[in-house]
């Protein structure tokens, strides 16, 4: 039952709760498995038997949710013969710091104190962990305990695919249970509109749907009383759900319901690509603010949130350059360009928030033209905008692509790489510091079809992210951690988790000498076992009799065709078998040289990287590949002694989603001194470079050649995105993964 007792009563259980570690012997800062980390934990003499309690007793009657929520907890689980010892919530107005609770375990009682509901529903999440690792019996204990940023959230894309109401739940079960304390529900997208919208019914008649290349139809959206349904959950378990109603880009689904929203008010579909695109809300038409501000009237009496995300990234301004009435906008608002526009354009819908009680949060590219007063920041193309608009007296919240961006493949970011996220970098004051208010892990769904990839995906790299913007950042420990995450993976089961890997099983190192290379494996840990075979090179066809595979011991000879190697785990595959894609030839190990700098961001490991011997796949953040932005690269080769060649391939790289285009031309000239250049030859490219998906091309350039030591090739870029891009205008990539010398 849920009860009141008398205040004294409560009073002197208080300071029972606060004298038991200093009365009984504690082992300090124990490790008991909760993740995320206390701030502090103190493991007691004896035990506490859960069967024994079904009693909660509470004084203040406003905390009804939260103790209902703990009575469901024990509801059913008491032993007939011993039950009836209490579980009291109490008040403790010495816990000031928001969140912050209370938690002490031992034979005769349970209590968690608390300030504030949202410190009680903590306690509950640490009364649940506790129960699941110690099914029969917990260790007593204290936890004192309060997290460090008062905003701990995830961005769950229901847009490019579609997930249930019950999946949706579950999510908020499960970041509840690990001290999560937001949903940002992104709602609204190119791919789809998500939200029942009564005063414009066509965005969920049409909007809501997409027709796939196949012709098959994909789609839906969430009702008004689907929505309700899922705040009211999300509050009884201490969740906030932020909506994210994207503008004024990522729009094409509203536009396709009504095209009088966009500059050329043109009918469009529902996109059925990835990427951004260039159809986006007039900002010259005071009728899309209206059509803004309605919808966002009927957001606002579904969502009690605070804030209302309003994305505000990666908005094309194409169509406003061409926009007869987006140019009087800015001629008559003083603007100096279309980054202004956007600005003028965020600033407005900030103040229609503001006036109803809500504040406004967008990706960093609202600080483009200047900041709407009163806006917070989420930092995602690294911590820059974070820096920036703290730095400017706003709030931020990072989640930078580094390490947040649970989308991406473990080989970019895995379980460690996001323990070791801070979000709070270094150079900034102590009154700037205070300004992040938290970090969230973003999981964009255009590769995540269903629940199962979902689950993968996010666990078990969520354990991390819970714990960094939850415990202090003196509390770090790499070793410690993971440990307690494989603690952590029954409960994961219990709660149908279909988990995935802390880390690839096993990367790899390319050992270079001259005209040769081998590779060396690393398994992930010291359980995980690795098995190899190589598929061989037939007639340039990768030959369709497969070796056994073998046991790895050293580094293998590279040869011409796919080495695959599968890691194992007690007996079981562990992950799928991953396959790296060979060349023998005469570059490998060459000293390689660059007139222009590749990106930072993708390196390919280094100049070593165009002359190892392994080629790139068709992911392009497979660490395979050399990127070349907006620039023309010219690379040297010093093959380190006269060779006798008759081709140089070189494999790059299209996906227009990602702004990467295969060169239209490239020229290769040889040289046995590296002064004196001859003109081996060129390759051209007739690739429309708005054909989409993701593919490679090989251009070649053949001459039988005698003693050429050196060579040069120059990559002709194409520049800029074409004009039918949605991104037309921006500087294109060059992706290129081996110069192969034949």
């Amino acid at each position: 039952m849920i009860a009141t007792g008398s205040p004294l009563r409560f009073i002197g259980l208080l300071f029972l709760c606060l004298a038991s570690a200093s009365v009984l012997q504690a082992q300090r800062d124990a490790s008991i498995g909760l993740i995320p980390q206390p701030v502090h934990t103190s493991v007691l003499e004896g035990s506490v038997r859960w069967s024994d309690y079904s009693e909660v007793l509470c004084a203040r009657s406003d905390w009804t949710t939260a103790t209902d929520r703990l009575r469901s907890l024990f509801a059913g689980r008491a032993d007939e013969q011993s039950a009836g010892k209490i579980i009291w919530c109490v008040f403790d107005p010495a816990l000031d710091q928001q969140g912050s609770y209370r938690l002490h375990l031992a034979s005769d009682s349970i209590c968690l104190a608390a300030r504030a509901i949202q410190g009680l529903f903590n306690g509950i999440s640490s009364l649940r962990q506790l129960k699941a690792l110690y099914p029969e019996k917990a260790p007593a204990l204290v936890v004192r305990d309060h997290p460090r940023f008062v905003h701990r959230g995830m961005l769950l894309d229901c847009c490019r695919h579609f997930f249930s109401v019950d999946v949706v739940k579950k999510y908020i079960d499960l970041l509840s249970l690990f001290k999560m304390n937001v949903l940002h529900w992104h709602l609204t997208e190119d791919q789809g509109w998500r939200i029942e919208i009564e005063g414009y019914p066509r965005l969920n008649e049409q909007g809501a749907y997409r027709k796939e290349t196949d012709g098959s139809v994909y789609g839906g959206y969430y009702s008004k009383e689907e929505i309700r349904e899922l705040v009211r959950y999300a509050a009884e378990r201490g969740v906030e759900i932020i909506p994210e109603i994207e503008l004024p880009g990522h729009a094409q689904a509203a536009i396709s319901a009504y095209p009088e929203l966009s500059c050329r008010a043109e009918p469009v579909d529902v996109a059925n690509d990835w990427g951004v695109f260039k159809e986006i809300y007039c900002a010259g038409n005071d009728s899309v603010f209206l059509f803004l501000e309605n919808v966002l009237l009927e957001v606002m009496e579904l969502f009690p949130s605070t804030f209302i995300h309003i994305g505000g990234d990666e908005a094309p301004k194409t169509r406003w350059e061409a926009c007869a009435k987006c140019q009087r906008r800015i001629e008559s608002e003083g603007l100096s360009d279309e980054h202004q526009l956007q600005s003028y354009f965020i600033r407005r819908i900030e103040r229609f928030l503001r006036e109803h009680g809500r504040q406004l949060i967008g990706w960093d590219e609202i600080l483009e033209g200047g900041l709407a007063e009163g806006a917070i920041v989420q930092s995602w193309r690294g911590m820059e905008g974070g820096i920036e608009a703290v730095r400017s007296g706003h709030r931020a919240i990072m989640s930078p692509t580094s390490h947040a961006y649970f989308d991406y493949d473990l080989r970019s970011i895995d379980l460690e790489k996001v323990y070791s996220f801070e979000p709070v970098p270094e150079g900034l004051s102590q009154q700037e510091r205070q300004l992040i208010i938290g970090g969230e892990c973003n999981m964009w769904t255009e590769h995540v079809p269903d629940e199962k990839t979902l689950d993968a995906k996010v666990f078990p790299r969520l354990l991390a992210m819970s714990e960094r913007l939850w415990s202090p950042a003196d509390r770090r420990d790499w070793t410690e951690f993971k440990s307690r995450v494989q603690r952590m993976y029954p409960v994961l089961e219990e709660h149908q988790v279909g988990f995935g890997a802390e880390s690839v099983p096993m990367s790899y190192q390319v050992q270079l000498g001259l005209q040769e290379s081998r590779v060396a494996l690393e398994a992930y840990d010291e359980k995980t076992n690795l098995h190899w075979r190589y598929t061989k090179r037939a007639d340039q066809e990768v030959s369709v009799e497969a070796a056994p595979f073998r046991p790895y011991s050293e580094p293998i000879e590279v040869e011409d065709g796919t080495l695959s190697v599968q890691a194992t785990r007690e007996g079981r595959d562990f992950g799928s078998v991953q396959h790296i894609e060979t060349r023998c030839h005469l570059a490998v190990g060459a000293e390689v040289s660059y007139s222009k700098p590749f990106s930072s961001w993708y390196t390919a490991g280094g100049p070593d990287g165009l002359v190892n011997s392994v080629l790139g796949s068709t992911d392009f953040r497979d660490g395979c590949w050399q990127g070349f932005w907006g620039i023309d690269p010219e690379i040297t080769l010093d093959l380190r002694r006269p060779v006798r060649l008759s081709s140089v391939e070189l494999p790059f790289y299209q996906y227009t989603n990602s702004w990467i285009f295969i060169p239209p031309r490239v020229k290769v000239a040889y040289s046995m001194d590296g002064q004196n250049w001859a003109y081996m030859g060129e390759a051209r490219d007739a690739t429309d470079p708005m054909k989409r998906g993701k593919f490679i091309r090989t251009l070649k350039v053949n001459k039988e050649l005698e003693d050429v030591r050196f060579l040069r090739i120059e990559v002709k870029n194409l520049g800029k995105v074409p004009d039918a891009h949605e991104a037309a205008g921006s500087d294109a990539w060059v992706f290129l993964s081996e110069i192969i010398v034949l």
